[in-house]
């Protein structure tokens, strides 16, 4: 088992000291000098949104609910094809013909904002960021703890020193190419362990029997408004009604697909040909993921319920070991130490592009424009690694207390306020030629007063019926839309030259 993950961990290591090599810029460290090709980027796009949510997150919340959360397993993949397609296609165009880094440039241009859009979208980012990235930390910290019997903390420690030293040394080029390697990891392993699962609960039809015997609402589209015999909503408050799934697609379609480790990849792109099929590939590659993870979680419920397994004692999260126990359960235990390789594969390859976001956000669009405006290209690179090591020590701080009872809701808040904060902005920016630098503002800071507002309402007030960035999210959007109107348009030489209209390519 050691041998086994310590050649993984060395392989992430070549692959950094590699990439170390290929940087001679910061356009080489930040973007992989522009130059990955069709199916590096696609998959670094997936391997981006798959996380810890996608393994241990999906899994452990498919154990809790059953059936009413499935719509999950079509939202999150299409939020890949809605960065790429909606978002990603025209900030490619224009990224590479004026010479972007990050979405803040494209920000500060479109918005002619050269300082106030761009330090808050920054700001909001790096929050959202480590916010997410705590989350990545747990994930990793339960694969080692399950792997080698470690405490939580040495291993949160170990995922610490490894993620953090491949993206310093290598920057989106190492982040790039193991994200590849781990994404096809991923791939084939669900592939082939999801079924393996299924089928040593009993199967499909046998799972929606035992599903149906321990709550029927598990085998429903959706929970009722109230759940029968308690005297509050279903689970503590009305989650996963079809109300409730409204806000859900927001969240996970949109939210995630303008989650600034997820969008920035957009300008990294070789050829923007890849943006025509690239879509299409990395929903259809992560539907089929999603999908055999959730069921999973189905199956693990059912072999708990069975005495085939059992959940873990003195933790918050139990139910977040449902897809490994399940896996180790169905295959002999040198088949497991692989398995748990996969899940740690997908949970890295998410952590590893937060770190470098984090890095790139506070070296280019702080350092570089508001602290040193004349920094070299080498010093704004020194400290974009400086930035990686210090969001490391941080979020490994902010983990080291007990995980969420569920890890997919800490990952959640992430996406929540990327939701409230970015799209709104995002696409009135691309697509609507009268928004203006002050409706930007006032709706990104809308957005994340909105969102921490509904947040400390559902969480210490009252339960909200909708995932709480909803409330933010409409905001943000009427904010952008009022504010705008009532100001002055931009100039139409900004709009042409950001590619700003009703069309998503320029024929």
């Amino acid at each position: 088992m050691m041998v086994i993950v310590a050649v993984y961990f060395l392989g992430l290591m070549a692959v950094g000291a590699w990439a170390s090599r290929k940087v001679k810029t910061s356009e080489d460290y930040i973007l992989a000098g522009r130059n990955l090709g069709f199916w590096v980027f696609t998959i670094l796009i997936v391997a981006c949104i798959c996380s810890g949510m996608t393994i241990l997150g999906t899994s452990g919340l498919g154990y809790v609910t059953g059936w009413p959360t499935i719509w999950e397993q079509v939202f999150v993949p299409l939020s890949a094809a809605v960065c790429i397609l909606l978002f990603g296609t025209k900030l490619h165009a224009v990224g590479r013909e004026r010479g972007y880094f990050t979405v803040q440039d494209y920000f500060a241009d479109r918005f002619y904002s050269k300082n106030g859009i761009r330090g808050l979208s920054a700001v909001t980012g790096i929050l959202v960021s480590l916010i997410y990235m705590v989350g990545q930390y747990v994930a990793i910290s339960m694969v080692l703890s399950w792997l080698f019997g470690i405490s939580y903390h040495t291993a949160l420690i170990i995922s610490a020193l490894i993620v953090t030293a491949y993206v310093i040394m290598g920057g989106l080029y190492a982040v790039a190419w193991n994200n590849l390697i781990q994404g096809l990891m991923l791939i084939i392993g669900v592939i082939i362990v999801a079924p393996a699962v299924i089928h040593a609960a009993g199967g499909l039809a046998h799972i929606n029997v035992v599903l149906a015997g321990i709550d029927p609402h598990f085998v429903q589209p959706w929970f009722p408004d109230w759940y029968p015999g308690a005297t509050g909503p279903y689970a503590g408050y009305a989650f996963a009604t079809p109300l409730f799934l409204v806000s859900f697609f927001f969240l996970l379609s949109f939210g995630l697909a303008s989650a600034p480790h997820v969008i920035n990849n957009v300008f990294a792109a070789r050829d923007s040909k890849y943006f025509k099929w690239a879509p299409l590939a990395a929903f259809s590659i992560y539907v089929v993921v999603m999908y055999l993870i959730k069921i999973s979680g189905f199956a693990g419920r059912v072999m708990a319920s069975q005495g085939q397994i059992s959940l873990p004692t003195g933790v918050s999260n139990p139910q977040d070991y449902a897809f490994v126990l399940g896996a180790e359960y169905a295959f002999p235990s040198i088949i497991s130490v692989f398995i748990g390789v996969i899940v740690l594969a997908a949970v890295m390859s998410t952590t590893d592009r937060l770190m470098l976001t984090i890095g790139t956000y506070f070296g280019w669009d702080i350092y570089k424009r508001f602290l040193r405006p004349d920094a070299r290209d080498s010093t704004v690179t020194f400290v974009s690694r400086a930035a990686v090591a210090t969001a490391a020590l941080l979020t490994l701080i902010m983990a080291w207390s007990n995980p969420p009872a569920l890890l997919a809701w800490l990952i959640w808040m992430g996406i929540g306020l990327m939701l409230a904060c970015y799209v709104a902005p995002l696409f009135a920016g691309l697509y609507w030629r009268r928004a203006t630098r002050e409706g930007a503002i006032f709706s990104m800071s809308l957005g994340l007063v909105g969102a921490g507002f509904a947040g400390y309402w559902h969480q210490f007030v009252h339960p909200l019926p909708v995932h709480f960035s909803l409330y933010g999210f409409i905001v943000s959007i009427l904010g952008i839309v009022i504010v705008s109107l009532l100001t002055s348009k931009p100039s139409d030489q900004v709009l042409d030259e950001t590619m700003t209209g009703l069309y998503i390519r320029r024929k």
